[in-house]
């Protein structure tokens, strides 16, 4: 059974202002605890649009939203598809677009997916099935130096040269076959006063391999940039994030967006012409109650941000 807990469900769908005959798509569908609240919230005219890559999710999704009024339109895709995925049906605006962005619990949860270090599995890590790359592909065949490289930029990881060296060694002898393998070869090229203190010495390690597998970050950026491009004047969207690459990512794309002239400020009008093409509204990140913390423990890196496209001439 696809079971997921929910992270920031009530605010991030609020934030939303749903609109009864509204268009709105949760990008990524999951057990679709924000696709329900958003149904709940359409009447009979609405639209729900649910893209996901996982073909259980979306069973599970299905199952789940049977009884609403609204229409439902479930889409098999990565949201960097998204503009594909609207054209494919006729829809040229939406009224809002929601993010929650990372790995589902199920995902972690079921030790076959190989997303995680506390199972044992196969090394896989695709959120897509049909998926060509997996972790097993990366770690035996790629290069020290590109190994080196997705644990230093996606993981974070101020070990990585010595983990992919590491790496490389040992795959001289046999195939690294399972999560456990890795996350032992991980532990051991980590110097023990390091591995003594925090989290799993392979967390970060582990999170660097996903991401590279599923190029998560260029298709959160593809993504997000389509969202603005269909999004109506007055459409907002929601992304919830769990590391800081990603929010870095919603941040950064954000200021960007909302910036109006850059004209010097000595000069007396503007010649630039530049307008704001969204409007903030999360001025600092929404982040889970203390509450929600305790009942979810994974929910505590969560963040919030939220944006509205401009109407038209809006300063």
């Amino acid at each position: 059974m696809f079971r997921h807990e929910t992270v920031l469900r009530q605010e991030s769908v609020e934030q939303l202002c749903i609109r009864k005959e509204g268009i709105y798509v949760d990008c990524t569908l999951g057990g679709a605890g924000h696709s329900l609240l958003i149904a709940d919230s359409l009447g009979k005219s609405g639209t729900l649009v649910g893209l996901d890559q996982d073909e259980r999710a979306l069973q599970a999704a299905s199952e789940r939203l049977a009884g609403v009024s609204c229409k439902v339109v479930l889409v098999k895709s990565n949201f960097r598809h998204l503009a594909n995925a609207l054209d494919e049906r006729g829809i040229e605006e939406v009224d809002g677009v929601l993010f929650d962005l990372g790995v589902s619990s199920p995902q972690l949860d079921e030790g076959e997916r190989g997303f995680s270090y506390h199972h044992d599995a196969p090394l896989d890590m695709r959120m897509d099935q049909d998926a060509p790359l997996t972790a097993r592909e990366i770690v035996n065949e790629w290069t020290g130096e590109e190994i080196a490289r997705i644990l230093s930029r996606y993981g974070e990881e101020r070990f990585a040269r010595r983990i992919a060296q590491r790496i490389v060694e040992y795959r001289t002898r046999q195939e690294i076959k399972s999560t456990r393998e890795l996350a032992e070869i991980i532990k051991e090229a980590i110097p023990a006063a390091a591995r003594r203190s925090g989290p799993h010495p392979a967390r970060k390690s582990f999170q660097g391999i996903r991401i590279a597998v599923n190029d998560e970050l260029d298709a959160f950026e593809e993504a997000l940039t389509q969202t603005l491009e269909r999004l109506r004047p007055g459409g907002r969207v929601s992304v919830i994030t769990f590391h800081s690459l990603e929010d870095r990512i919603a941040k950064r794309m954000f200021q960007e967006w909302a910036r109006g002239c850059i004209c010097p400020p000595d000069f007396p009008v503007c010649t630039c012409g530049r307008k704001p093409l969204i409007r903030i509204i999360t001025k600092k990140p929404v982040q889970p109650s203390p509450a929600e913390v305790e009942r979810n423990p994974r929910a505590r890196s969560a963040k919030l941000r939220v944006a509205e496209k401009c109407e038209e001439g809006q300063e």
